[in-house]
C-alpha cells in the first residue's frame, strides 16, 4: 500500500524542528527519522499525517557521548551504532545487547533509538532496557528541556509523555561500570519483535547482589519496571535456588487482567515465559559475574 498524500519538511536542527512542529500544530504532524515506526503505519493508513518533519540530518541528535557519569545517546542514532559503541557497551550494556536484539542488519542500520522509544511500541525491544538502566529520556519543546525518567516516560500502548509540539532529543544514562546487564526475549516468529522481553542490569559485591534493576516490554502495553524481583534478588547470592525464586515474582507487581493477549501468546502464556526469561536473564548475569569475579 502507498501511503497519503503529505507535505514533507527537512530540519537542520532542533530549534528548526521545533519551528516547523509549532507552524504546522494545527494539523497532523509527525517526525522522521529512521522511518521503521512511521513508514510501516503510514503504508497501512493507521497514520496519515498532513506534514512529515525530517530529523534525520540534525547532528546535535546523532551519536554517543560520555560526560563524567553519563552516557548520552542521540535520539537519531542508529540502533547498529547504539550496540557497536564501546562506551554504550562498557556503560550501558543492557541497552547495547537490547538494541543489538532488533530486527536485522538492514533495520538496525536504519532504525533510531529516539524514534523506536518515542513510538513506544509496547513489543518494541529497547523500553524495558531504557527502564532497566535507570535511563532518563530528554524531550525539547516550546518551553525548553526537560528529563523525563525512563520508568514514567512510558504510560500506554504508543502512548509516552512527550507533548504537543515536543520531540525527543537524546537518553542519558548513567553509568553502570560496576553492573551486568543483559537482554532476554522471546521473539515472534513472524516479525522478530518481542512477545515478552527482559532487561536486567545488576552488580554484585563480594558475592551477593548490591544493586538490581530489571525491567519487561511485551508483556503489559508499556514497558514495566519488575520491583519484586528486584527486592527478592537483592542481597543474595546468584545460586539456581535465589534465582529461580527471584523468577517466581516476576508477574508479583502486575495487573494479570491487563496483560497483553493476542494472536502470538495469551495473557497466561506472557506470564509464563515472563518468569522463564527473568530465570534466563539472571542466570546469564551469574555467568558473567561469576567469571568477572574469577579474573
Amino acid at each position: 500500500m502507498y501511503p497519503g498524500e503529505f507535505d514533507l519538511h527537512e530540519a537542520g536542527s532542533v530549534e528548526e524542528a521545533l519551528d516547523l512542529l509549532a507552524e504546522h500544530d494545527d494539523v497532523e504532524t509527525e517526525l522522521l527519522a529512521g522511518g521503521h515506526s512511521l513508514l510501516p503505519t503510514m503504508k497501512t493508513g493507521l497514520a496519515s499525517p498532513d506534514v512529515v518533519i525530517d530529523i534525520g540530518q540534525v547532528d546535535e541528535m546523532s551519536g554517543v557521548s560520555v560526560d563524567g557519569d553519563t552516557v548520552s545517546i542521540g535520539a537519531t542514532t542508529t540502533y547498529a551504532e547504539v550496540a557497536s559503541s564501546g562506551s554504550v557497551q562498557d556503560h550501558a550494556p543492557v541497552i547495547a545487547e537490547a538494541a543489538g536484539a532488533i530486527g536485522d542488519t538492514q533495520v538496525r542500520n536504519m532504525g533510531t533509538i529516539g524514534g523506536n522509544v518515542a513510538h513506544a511500541d509496547p513489543a518494541s525491544d529497547l523500553p524495558g532496557a531504557v527502564i532497566a538502566a535507570n535511563a532518563d529520556v530528554v524531550v525539547r519543546g516550546p518551553d525548553g528541556e526537560r528529563s523525563v525518567p525512563a520508568e514514567e516516560f512510558f504510560m500506554g500502548m504508543y502512548a509516552t509523555d512527550v507533548g504537543p509540539g515536543e520531540l525527543v532529543t537524546r537518553i542519558d544514562v548513567p553509568a553502570a561500570d560496576d553492573a551486568v546487564g543483559v537482554y532476554e526475549k522471546k521473539a515472534s516468529p513472524s516479525s522478530g519483535y518481542a512477545i515478552v522481553g527482559l532487561a536486567a542490569q545488576v552488580a554484585v559485591d563480594g558475592g551477593t547482589v548490591s544493586s538490581a534493576s530489571v525491567a519487561a516490554n511485551g508483556a503489559m502495553d508499556h514497558g514495566v519496571r519488575l520491583p519484586a524481583v528486584e527486592d527478592a534478588i537483592a542481597g543474595e547470592s546468584l545460586d539456581d535456588d535465589a534465582i529461580a525464586a527471584a523468577a517466581s515474582h516476576a508477574t508479583d507487581d502486575l495487573d494479570e487482567t491487563m496483560m497483553m493477549a493476542d494472536i502470538q501468546a495469551s495473557a497466561e502464556f506472557r506470564a509464563n515465559l515472563l518468569e522463564l526469561y527473568t530465570e534466563r536473564a539472571l542466570s546469564r548475569i551469574a555467568d558473567g559475574a561469576g567469571g568477572a569475579a574469577a579474573d
